[in-house]
């Protein structure tokens, strides 16, 4: 699986000696306030002898802990499958890449800072060509809600084009069995003095996860999840938030690409399997790939207490449906969720888990091009209709492939459709 734009793993000191090279950037901006969430936008002219913007794209970064890292964000887009910001650049665009201070942070007050960046591209541009705003996983929906407060306050944007990459516009999906299993272990062997025993559970419980997973578990507790139930209240806030300002904007045409495909195939990852065991002194675990009708997905048993079972009912066969795949820890040998788990279960048990299925889907299709529910298990793993998706126009990857994974397939689509404007 090739790099991801977005490594929801951020950085970690491990893997400091393949550091990615310095981002090649011509100014950047401050923004936000201390009392505020903050960011940086990183400005990359069309050509060196440019100093000013004329056809800006704006490309919000995503869901990571921390805040943004230019150096990674850019390595992933220009130094993958294909070299997307050159390739703008080359085609006569000015590339904005917006940060954030903290990327776990909700999704509306980030969406302040990409206010902020939009009004100051508008006052730094010459000339009146209009902007492209939008970015890749989280940040897309940052920037969907932030061209649709603007124009809910009749402030004009000056956006022709929004575009979102792998976005979970329908939500994402993490196994229910991996956030109960990622709390159990903090809650069992974390502390303040282990940092990576902390890590998953601290990621799942933060603020933009509790709004974009579409099924969430807060604690390691023993659970019957009904497939009607799991909504975290942040979600349902957020979507009221966004309904208020009237869901989508409505100026722009709106683009968007998925990493999975648009066919109904999935990634063959047997519905009810085993995706991890650990049979160690300290835990004892299984997890398994989501099942359709009443199902144990997640046990876990430390000695001396009493086992923890996560069942859930009437759940789809999400774990292998068409979409991005969940993306790999570079830092980890390139565990993905389950393959995090059965890191977690060797640092408690000082043994290896046994792993069958690493990366899950993280966003199905059909959230990405937001053209059903991703419980409609139907859905997940039929052809997409056009006709279905709030999108103007999308592009689906040939085959699933890790979540935002920058490839030519997608890249040079979206550089051909921005060359409309």
């Amino acid at each position: 699986m090739s790099k991801p734009v977005v490594n929801i793993w951020g950085t970690s000191a491990e893997a400091a000696p393949a550091a990615a090279p310095a981002a090649p950037w011509d100014t950047k901006w401050d923004l936000g306030s201390r009392h505020t969430a903050s960011g940086t936008a990183w400005v990359f002219y069309s050509s060196p002898s440019e100093k000013v913007l004329k056809r800006p794209v704006i490309l919000a970064d995503g869901f990571a802990p921390g805040g943004t890292n230019i150096d990674d964000l850019y390595d992933g887009l220009q130094n993958g499958q294909y070299p997307f910001v050159s390739t703008l650049r080359e085609a006569g665009f000015d590339v904005v890449l917006l940060g954030f201070a903290d990327r776990t942070a909700s999704i509306l007050d980030n969406a302040e800072v990409a206010i902020q960046c939009i009004m100051r591209t508008i006052a730094d541009r010459e000339g009146e060509h209009p902007l492209t705003v939008g970015g890749f996983s989280m940040g897309g929906l940052i920037t969907r809600y932030a061209l649709a407060k603007l124009e809910r306050q009749r402030m004009r944007h000056e956006t022709a084009t929004y575009l979102s990459y792998d976005t979970p516009h329908r939500g994402a999906w993490l196994p229910l069995g991996v956030q109960a299993y990622a709390h159990y272990v903090k809650d069992n062997w974390g502390g303040p003095l282990k940092p990576v025993l902390n890590s998953f559970s601290n990621l799942v419980n933060s603020p933009a996860a509790r709004q974009m997973l579409r099924w969430h578990l807060e604690t390691a507790n023993g659970t019957t999840l009904d497939v009607a139930d799991g909504q975290h209240q942040d979600r349902t806030d957020f979507l009221e938030a966004l309904e208020r300002m009237g869901d989508w904007p409505q100026i722009p045409r709106l683009l968007g690409v998925a990493n999975g495909t648009d066919t109904g195939a999935g990634n063959n990852i047997p519905a009810g399997h085993s995706a991890m065991e650990a049979n160690g002194p300290h835990l004892i675990a299984r997890l398994d790939a989501q099942g359709t009708g009443e199902r144990t997905v997640a046990r876990m048993d430390k000695p001396g207490q009493e086992p923890t079972e996560i069942r859930t009912t009437g759940f789809p066969e999400l774990d292998g449906a068409p979409g991005g795949l969940f993306p790999q820890a570079p830092a980890f040998n390139d565990a993905a969720n389950f393959g995090i788990a059965a890191m977690l279960a060797g640092l408690v048990n000082k043994t290896e888990a046994e792993l069958t299925h690493n990366a899950s889907t993280f966003v199905p299709t059909i959230s990405a091009v937001s053209s059903a529910r991703i419980d409609d298990h139907d859905a997940l793993y039929s052809k997409i209709d056009p006709e279905r998706s709030d999108l103007h126009d999308f592009h689906c990857a040939t085959s699933n492939e890790g979540h935002t994974t920058m490839t030519r397939e997608l890249g040079e689509w979206i550089v051909n459709k921005l060359k409309e404007v």
